[in-house]
């Protein structure tokens, strides 16, 4: 018996379907330059800390270091989040590459050429986390802009699976290049990773979003952005979450992982195959969360935070490298499953034309108290004990994700049969298929 016939042109030619219906060509080159750049940073990441250690500094400096990186995030964001909203995404995004990979081809360049100075290396996290503040509210609106229908939960899935997946590729590497040829060369393979990022990102399509309506200046559109964020309790409570838990992980990861893994792990090798245990982590909960919808999204992701305090209390014990690996798995992958809830929450209830300027409110609560923590990592070390600290870094991550379930809204948000539109309109969407086991 002959086959069904398979997809044909417009000619009538036989052609193969080499792609799902909602992996566009905006989404399949967003995954594609989300990769390359998550295969440079997550390395890069390493790379810095143990760049300031090999000029004989202590937790103070890479606290300082990661601390000059988040800063600007906090200062820039809601402008970043403005200018998205107002110019082409996408331009704003190769703009903002242009400035991390020039960024980092110094940092690099410093650093393979002698010792760089603090302040140096300061300024140079600086300009990147500048760029960083333009790029991510740019980037999370083309991101949702650019898919639509039944399929939006699955794609963000598989966009944050191979997004995972090269941050755990990255850190693995990033690990092992760090031990074997210093980390200057992994500082200028991030720069290079950072151009051929913004090459792709220069050939994104805006065409399909309709023209911003003339505003009346900035302030405007910043104040609208609020009114939009703080109208939504679950929106701003667990912003208000991961605004402490996000700044008590990086000063768990940034600054005395680092430490932990060069007093009883065996140094960078190990801590960046930990690193790469988490992004494995998260590529299996992303891997899980391409079949299961939870119906309330923000409970079972919330639900799946607590995990995220272990690996801060695996280093205070401090744990066998064998049991960080299991513990940091654990953690990437519930995250994981957060994360993709969130992303579809965000996806279903805020209107396009303000997804960047809401997306800019949502990374500056949970960024703006990373640069305190992270500065604040080396006192608190002297004051409380590596340990207690650590601890204390845990127990916080506990005490947030508790309060942010006593929101109602938090708890009771479901799936949609609608997703809203531009204005505030609702579209029909079909992506209500029943969760597979579970909350739901």
């Amino acid at each position: 018996m002959a086959g069904r016939p398979g997809p044909r042109d417009s000619h009538g030619v036989p052609t193969t379907k080499r792609r799902p219906a909602w992996a566009g060509r905006n989404y399949s080159l967003l995954t594609a330059a989300a990769v390359v750049t998550n295969l440079g940073s997550h390395g890069a990441l390493v790379a810095a800390a143990f760049a300031v250690l090999a000029t004989g500094g202590d937790s103070g400096d890479v606290g300082l270091v990661a601390a000059a990186r988040t800063l600007p995030l906090v200062l820039f964001l809601l402008i970043g989040g403005a200018v998205a909203d107002r110019l082409p995404r996408h331009h704003v995004m190769v703009a903002a590459n242009a400035l991390n990979c020039l960024s980092q081809a110094a940092f690099a360049a410093l650093v393979l050429a002698g010792e760089p100075l603090l302040w140096q290396m300061m300024l140079l996290a600086a300009l990147g986390g500048t760029g960083q503040a333009f790029f991510g509210p740019a980037a999370e609106g083309m991101l949702m802009s650019s898919v639509e229908g039944e399929q939006a939960g699955r794609a963000f899935a598989v966009f944050r699976m191979a997004m995972q997946g090269a941050a755990l590729g990255g850190a693995a590497l990033g690990g092992a290049m760090v031990a074997a040829i210093g980390p200057g060369w992994v500082l200028a393979a991030d720069a290079a990773a950072f151009a051929l990022a913004g090459a792709l990102r220069a050939f994104l399509d805006v065409g399909h979003i309709a023209p911003r309506a003339p505003g009346d200046g900035m302030l405007a559109d910043l104040r609208e952005g609020w009114r939009e964020f703080a109208g939504r309790p679950w929106l701003w409570a667990i912003v208000l979450q991961f605004s402490i838990a996000n700044a008590v992980v990086a000063a768990a990861e940034a600054v005395y992982g680092p430490l932990v893994a060069r007093d009883h792990l065996g140094g960078a090798g190990p801590w960046g195959l930990a690193l790469a245990a988490f992004g494995a982590g998260t590529v299996a909960g992303a891997l899980l969360m391409t079949r299961w919808k939870p119906r309330r999204l923000l409970l079972a992701g919330t639900l799946c935070v607590f995990p995220l305090a272990l690996p801060a209390a695996a280093l205070a014990v401090p744990v066998p490298i064998g049991v960080l690996f299991v513990v940091m798995f654990v953690a990437g992958a519930t995250v994981e499953v957060f994360g993709v809830s969130w992303m579809t929450a965000l996806h279903q209830e805020i209107p396009e034309d303000k997804l960047s300027r809401v997306s800019a409110y949502d990374w500056l609560g949970s960024v703006a108290l990373s640069p305190l923590a992270t500065a604040g990592a080396g006192p608190a070390e002297e004051a409380f004990g590596r340990t207690a600290a650590l601890w204390g870094c845990a127990g916080l991550v506990v005490l947030v994700t508790a309060g942010a379930l006593c929101v109602p809204d938090v708890r009771n948000l479901r799936r949609r049969t609608t997703e809203v539109a531009q204005g505030g309109v609702e579209r029909a969407s079909a992506d209500t298929e029943r969760p597979v086991g579970g909350l739901g």
